[in-house]
């Protein structure tokens, strides 16, 4: 198997089995959670920095006016997305996250027409005509905005939108971003722990080791995702990247018994119709362009 293949399946699966470890730490609220994956994460990247021999170098390209404004939006964005999905999936919204997910490419397609001006084919516009549909449907069976879902979608894709304008690779960005969090984490869980809310250190040691570890689950999938991202063309990462939020859902109805009703049921069904048309068209679109490009 192609080790960009590799990569990103072992990404999408470590994604994909979120709930089942934010569910072990049910019991600590999605703030202090929040806290703790910055927290952690930003430690283990100075590590590896500094084990690479590449703090010296990030030093001297991050702490550039641009680089941090662009850094400032999208680690806020991505903790924003931390939290919201953290505390959906320890207050039993596994199912509602997952269709977050699953709308996400086709938001962060039509973020690119409005900010890049990106062109957009036919059944690209008809899959997200659709998946319009199944949110709207959902909003009125249901009489409230999938709010979860939506802000999910749009804080990752916005998220997206932000990286795309970033100068810095995966591993210098992803160091900046916890690092600009980490001051504001770091004081959260001094005041969590003055007030005795803290859950680190006054439950077991096999929680303390989950928080700890909130790091690590945190990096190694952002880095291989990264990995994969150089070895393998973007129509296979655009394919493969439904396997997430596929497992979610799955964890969700099946192992956490969430309620999935005929209503929910058929408007994920609009959703899931956009999804396949916008992977096939675009499988299609990319071999065509080979197809052309080898003709030439």
């Amino acid at each position: 198997m192609n080790k960009g293949i590799f990569y990103a399946i072992g990404a999408y699966l470590v994604w994909g089995l979120f709930p089942v470890y934010w569910k072990w730490l049910n019991f600590v609220p999605a703030l202090q959670l929040l806290s703790h994956r910055i927290f952690w994460s930003f430690l283990l990247m100075i590590i590896i920095l500094i084990v690479l021999k590449e703090g010296k170098t990030f030093l001297s390209i991050a702490f550039q006016k641009h680089t941090i404004k662009v850094y400032s939006i999208a680690a806020i964005l991505i903790g924003i997305n931390w939290l919201i999905y953290v505390w959906a999936v320890t207050n039993d919204h596994i199912v509602e996250a997952s269709l977050g997910y699953f709308i996400n490419p086709l938001l962060s397609v039509l973020l690119g027409v409005i900010f890049l001006r990106e062109r957009l084919r036919i059944w690209q516009w008809v899959s997200i005509g659709l998946a319009t549909c199944g949110v709207a449907y959902l909003t009125v069976t249901h009489g409230k905005i999938p709010w979860i879902a939506l802000s999910l979608a749009f804080t990752f894709a916005l998220y997206g939108l932000v990286k795309k304008k970033a100068p810095l690779n995966a591993e210098f960005g992803l160091t900046l971003e916890t690092g600009i969090l980490f001051l504001p984490a770091a004081m959260y869980l001094v005041y969590a722990e003055r007030s005795a809310q803290a859950a680190f250190l006054h439950h077991s040691l096999v929680s303390d080791i989950l928080l700890i570890g909130a790091g690590l689950v945190t990096t190694i999938p952002l880095l291989m995702f990264s990995s994969a991202a150089h070895r393998i063309p973007l129509s296979q990462i655009g394919i493969l990247q439904y396997l997430s939020p596929t497992l979610q859902f799955l964890l969700g109805v099946f192992v956490y018994h969430e309620a999935f009703t005929l209503s929910k049921f058929l408007g994920f069904c609009f959703v899931w119709l956009a999804l396949l048309i916008f992977a096939v068209e675009g499988f299609v679109s990319y071999r065509s362009k080979l197809a052309l490009a080898g003709s030439q």
